[in-house]
């Protein structure tokens, strides 16, 4: 099964969106300049419903 994390984060990254730091288990926290939030982004994305989760 292929993972989507990579292009989850260049996807991110092209919208203006920046890694902050690596998060306690399996995931990175990214932060939104757009919205002022940080999320989570998980090390691997298996599912294209959690892709597109994380993008919103």
């Amino acid at each position: 099964m292929a993972s989507w994390t990579a292009d989850v984060k260049r996807a991110l990254s092209e919208a203006g969106c920046h890694f902050e730091r690596n998060g306690k288990d399996d995931y990175e926290i990214w932060f939104s300049p757009h919205s002022g939030k940080r999320f989570p982004v998980d090390h691997k994305i298996l599912s294209r419903h959690t892709a597109n989760e994380i993008m919103k």
